[in-house]
């Protein structure tokens, strides 16, 4: 069952690449819509086979591959990773509907799309660690190729940024997963919780900071962010709607999955240096977002924020800071792409994401009226205002992390408080007051004040509005997500607190 969620997409992949002669670019985006709807029909026909009262993986798969290495053809889901796999088919479908006027190799833009649509569900349902990293790099050329031939004026420089950062990051998860076999003595690459009598707490240590710099540098942390301004200025709407919404998630489901699940006792002993980095990437990301000018840029920097509240809720690790971990995750990629489409339709209204630039959008009769409001909904869910998502994702994280780091969460919400003053800053003077474009190399400042922009179409809204829909369903039933993944981040805050309770009385 599961194995089709990979092989739907795989086999798009190739029937695009394979396709004879030279097909019309509407075809081939025809083709990737009819594969990532399937793709979505299945993830429900997997939702509805998955019992949520049950806390671990269900639904497994194991074959054989390359005993010798260690490597299993093993997948499972459980409450952690089928939220992220609806949301991955999801946000894939939005990137191609929202694709337009791609004249540039069509062939190869929505084949590459497929492909990292199936890397990304292989790598949230491997249930081996060297399966994992091969669906984790799997992503990693297509995504540069989006950015380097179909992103803006500065791609090279941005896709080879990303491709550095990230291949550093999967380096060293590698060298984390293939020191853990040696040290083990042996090739078995399973999810097998890490303890005191199978390796010391220093090599435990070594490993998990190499794991927890691996997978920093995707989520991105605070230092090792600089790549992910860059790449969003540089690709296009679909592809930000695919990096906010869903390949960041890799990042902090291995945080979750591997730094947490594989190695509790070296956790707890990282844990309040790991709510320290956390608060400083949510109040880096946040005041960096304030002087940003560029939308685009804007949004970027508020990811780094609230990625790092995630890191937070990993370093409380209480029931209800996990489940909020998972709610942030979830919330997050919503909103995210759907700030990210917005921006995308001012800046083909407009040709600028510049805030200086741009003034009055809002306005009924001659501006961006609906997107405007799309876009005031957008913002105060990523400022966290009750009924929305936003704001249950960060009151789980910091009502489940406070009594453990007090401090470390009060700077946190400080962080989270700003996200209200950068976005405010954007609605303000992009979408009130009167409708004008002033050209940034005009001296003498002239507005042009008889702009008219061109009406959205329906088929540029439709998918802001689903995901606008999404962000305020999820915040008024939050049960949805919450039966789902309750007794997984329940059953995993429990086996780390009795570990570590274990081994503490061990020690004493």
């Amino acid at each position: 069952m599961l194995s089709l969620l990979l092989l739907l997409p795989l086999v798009g992949f190739l029937l695009l690449l394979l396709w004879p002669g030279k097909p019309a670019p509407g075809l081939m985006r025809q083709v990737a819509l009819v594969v990532l709807s399937l793709q979505v029909v299945w993830s429900v026909v997997v939702l509805l086979a998955f019992d949520p009262s049950r806390g671990g993986m269900q639904l497994s798969e194991s074959l054989p591959w390359i005993p010798g290495l260690g490597l299993t053809y093993s997948l499972g889901v459980d409450g952690l990773s089928l939220p992220l796999v609806l949301i991955n088919g999801a946000l894939s479908l939005v990137a191609v509907i929202c694709t337009r006027d791609i004249s540039q190799r069509p062939r190869i833009y929505f084949a590459l799309v497929l492909l990292i649509s199936a890397a990304v569900n292989g790598a949230f349902l491997a249930q081996n660690l060297l399966l994992f990293l091969l669906f984790y790099e799997l992503e990693l050329i297509p995504l540069w190729l989006l950015i380097s031939v179909w992103g803006g004026a500065g791609k090279a420089f941005a896709a080879t940024k990303f491709l550095i950062f990230t291949a550093v990051s999967g380096i060293l998860i590698l060298a984390a997963f293939l020191a853990l076999a040696v040290l083990r003595g042996s090739v078995d690459f399973s999810f097998l919780p890490v303890d005191g009598e199978q390796l010391a707490l220093g090599s435990q240590l070594v490993l998990l900071a190499m794991l927890l710099v691996g997978f920093g540098i995707k989520i991105p942390l605070v230092p090792f962010h600089s790549w992910l301004p860059d790449a969003h200025t540089q690709a296009s709407t679909p592809v930000s709607v695919l990096l906010a919404g869903v390949l960041l998630k890799l990042g902090t489901y291995g945080l979750l999955r591997f730094g947490l699940g594989l190695f509790p006792e070296a956790w707890a002993v990282m844990a309040p240096w790991l709510a320290i980095w956390a608060a400083i990437s949510v109040l880096y990301g946040s005041l960096a977002a304030i002087v940003q000018r560029d939308m685009k840029r804007m949004v970027a920097y508020s990811s780094v924020g609230h990625m790092g509240s995630i890191l937070l809720a990993a370093a409380a690790a209480t029931p209800v800071s996990l489940l909020g971990a998972e709610f942030q995750m979830v919330s997050h990629g919503l909103i995210s792409a759907l700030l990210f489409l917005l921006v995308g339709i001012v800046y083909r209204k407009t040709g600028t994401r510049d805030l200086d630039v741009l003034r009055g959008l809002l306005n009924p009769e001659k501006g961006l009226p609906f997107t405007g409001t799309l876009m005031i909904l957008g913002v105060m869910a990523s400022a966290g205002m009750p009924g929305m998502a936003g704001f249950i994702s960060e009151f789980l994280v910091f009502r489940g992390s406070v009594a453990t780091f007090p401090a470390a969460t009060l700077l946190c919400m400080v962080g989270s408080g700003l996200t209200a003053v950068y976005f405010l800053l954007l609605v303000n003077r992009v979408f009130f007051g009167r409708l004008a474009i002033t050209p940034v190399n005009d001296p003498l400042r002239h507005s042009r004040l008889d702009v008219r922009l061109e009406p959205v179409a329906p088929r540029e809204t439709i998918p802001a509005t689903g995901l606008a829909l999404a962000v305020v369903g999820l915040g008024l039933v939050p049960a949805l997500l919450g039966h789902l993944s309750e007794s997984t981040t329940t059953a995993m805050a429990r086996g780390a607190s009795l570990l570590q309770a274990l081994l503490a009385g061990g020690v004493g």
